[in-house]
């Protein structure tokens, strides 16, 4: 299911066949066995050939990401993004992997990384709904909204 995520996420055109009402529906499951057969489990590809012979392969995606979602959750496999200013190495990914591990309470983790330079250094981390800041564009955006906040500055306009 992994594989018919990422395949659905990275490519807009396996999308819009599957949408399609002008492919039919045997020329669907022809291209999907083309691809997906012998490098899914036989059950996996079984459940793709129901949904295609009844119609509802456009369900794909969504069915792929939701079962995804339900094996990391019986797993107890936890999720989290971080975004940084360069590439991790495998040491820090560990020590983030291990926060990570404390915020949620899981014993593993499946840690998705996002290079963004315009951070300039630190880190960005997401946990289910809490959100880690640590980056240097937000300490300097803060930095530029307190100074703005010039209390000496109101007093010389007054005066």
């Amino acid at each position: 299911m992994q594989l018919i995520d990422s395949i659905c996420g990275s490519n807009h055109d396996f999308r819009a066949m599957l949408k399609s009402p002008i492919i039919r529906h045997e020329k669907k499951l022809d291209i999907l066995a083309k691809i997906f057969k012998g490098k899914v489990n036989a059950l996996t590809f079984a459940i793709i050939d129901i949904l295609t012979r009844k119609n509802r392969e456009p369900l794909l995606p969504a069915i792929a990401k939701e079962f995804h979602v339900a094996y990391n959750e019986f797993k107890g496999i936890g999720k989290a993004s971080v975004v940084t200013a360069f590439t991790l190495d495998k040491d820090l990914r560990g020590e983030i992997e291990n926060i990570v591990k404390k915020l949620s309470d899981s014993k593993q983790i499946e840690l998705e990384e996002k290079v963004d330079k315009d951070l300039i250094g630190g880190f960005i981390l997401n946990v289910g709904d809490r959100q880690i800041d640590a980056s240097i564009k937000s300490k300097l955006k803060a930095l530029k909204v307190k100074f703005a906040q010039n209390p000496y500055l109101a007093e010389i306009k007054t005066n």
